[in-house]
């Protein structure tokens, strides 16, 4: 099929200089979302209609099974699909999906496919309890249960008509060449002055072409995004989704109402995750890991039965099996720690790996480096691995013992099994099985008098 995405709109109630359909939703823009739901259906075109933000959008959407064409003025949603016709291919029918509507699922669009096959005109309907808005669904016969004759906007609508509780998501699918002629016909004579989509259902109905409707599975799959409190609980909406997918999965969640996936999380069995946790891009944990409250895991690897104590933050990390983190521990990108690797309060390392059972358990950062096992840094280690211009890297062999507040000063190595004395500022290699330390003599001044405050 041809599917047409409507993604032109400025979004006034946005009260944002940013194009509506690049508002994020779960860390990525609304109409990624959409993009996202149109590629599962496989079509043979993919054609994003944009207008308001100039170029914002086909820049940020860029892809090779994308086309774009431009909606300048913006006139209607009419005229918004008109600007696809010279992209639709006339054998295959013609799915119109909207940037600002990121939830709807692929399996209700493909039953809307499935009910309107390649000769009907198809719309996707819902009953809503309050229908103040939306485009009224208006069937043949007295009480509106016959077949579709036409839609009504709400401006338009008389006020028997408003009472009609079957309203039009937008999402329509047409044959092709039906659609394009009933385009080229749309006028806008009507309370907005635009040219409204929704017409050509009444052209159809004259056309004798058959208008049948579905349903999708939920609601909230219809919401579009017109503010920030739409765009807000609808976020909601779909990290509730996401959450019940995780439990039922297995996973346990202290609160499924205190989670935030920005991405895809994969875990295995027996994970648990406490509250006010975010996951954003790939992040996969790995059977019975534990990540205590508050912790933002990026583009991560936690391997099985490893524990993130609160308040740590990883980006681009790869943490081994029954490693123990936090809490308030920073993992930045090119972190790699082997198996049984703890990493305490205040730690940070950043483009080292660290291999089996060593630890840095306090305030220590380890950057650009290549740490053995079985080592120890004590409180306060840090090493020195940026001269101002270049960065440069230290090793630290296997069964070294490091003293709390240490320098060691890049590029340097330290030998297998060396001890280094709390407090040396290392500049020069330490050989292994030796203990190195660098101090200045210790002094005390007898005749030394405390300073006394002036009085003003």
């Amino acid at each position: 099929m041809n599917i047409v995405i409507l993604a032109a709109g400025m979004g006034k109630r946005m009260q944002s200089a940013l194009p509506k359909v690049l508002h994020p939703l779960a860390g990525k823009p609304l109409l990624a979302h959409v993009i996202e739901t149109a590629r599962q259906l496989s079509p043979t075109r993919l054609c994003v209609i944009y207008g308001h933000g100039g170029d914002q959008v086909p820049q940020a959407m860029q892809a090779n099974d994308l086309a774009f064409a431009k909606q300048e003025p913006q006139l209607g949603t009419g005229h918004a699909v008109a600007q696809a016709v010279p992209q639709l291919d006339d054998s295959v029918p013609t799915l119109i999906l909207y940037g600002d509507v990121p939830l709807t699922t692929a399996t209700s669009l493909q039953r809307l496919l499935d009910t309107a096959g390649a000769e009907k005109l198809g719309i996707l309907t819902v009953n809503l309890d309050d229908p103040t808005g939306y485009g009224r669904i208006v069937r043949a016969g007295d009480n509106h249960t016959g077949d579709i004759c036409r839609i009504v906007e709400q401006k338009d609508a008389s006020e028997t008509e408003k009472n009609i509780r079957e309203v039009n998501t937008g999402i329509m699918v047409a044959p092709t060449p039906a659609l394009k002629k009933w385009l080229s016909k749309l006028s806008n004579n009507n309370a907005q002055g635009e040219y409204y989509l929704t017409d050509i259902v009444a052209a159809a109905v004259a056309d004798g072409v058959p208008v049948v409707s579905a349903q999708p599975d939920h609601v909230w799959e219809t919401h579009g995004v017109n503010s920030k409190v739409q765009l807000a609980e609808l976020e909601r909406v779909h990290q509730r989704n996401l959450a019940h997918r995780l439990l039922e999965q297995g996973v346990t969640l202290a609160d499924p109402a205190r989670i935030d996936i920005r991405g895809t999380l994969t875990c295995g069995r027996d994970v648990s995750i406490d509250v006010g946790c975010v996951f954003e891009g790939d992040v996969v944990l790995a059977d019975g890991v534990r990540i205590d409250a508050y912790c933002v895991i990026s583009a991560s690897r936690i391997g099985a039965q490893a524990h993130v104590r609160p308040y740590s933050h990883f980006e681009n990390a790869d943490v081994g099996p029954e490693c123990i983190i936090g809490p308030f521990a920073r993992l930045r990108p090119g972190t790699v720690l082997a198996e049984d690797v703890h990493i305490g309060n205040f730690v940070e390392v950043k483009n080292s790996e660290i291999a089996a059972h060593s630890k840095a358990n306090h305030l220590t950062y380890v950057g650009d480096s290549t740490v053995g096992s079985r080592v120890n840094l004590g409180a306060g280690t840090i090493t020195c691995n940026y001269d101002g211009v270049n960065k440069s890297r230290t090793i630290i062999e296997d069964d070294v013992f490091v003293g709390s507040a240490t320098q060691l000063i890049a590029p340097i190595r330290v030998g297998k099994g060396a001890t280094l004395g709390a407090g040396t500022t290392l500049t020069k290699d330490a050989p292994a099985d030796k203990l190195t330390v660098s101090r200045a003599k210790q002094v005390t001044v007898d005749s030394w008098q405390r300073p006394v405050k002036q009085k003003k």
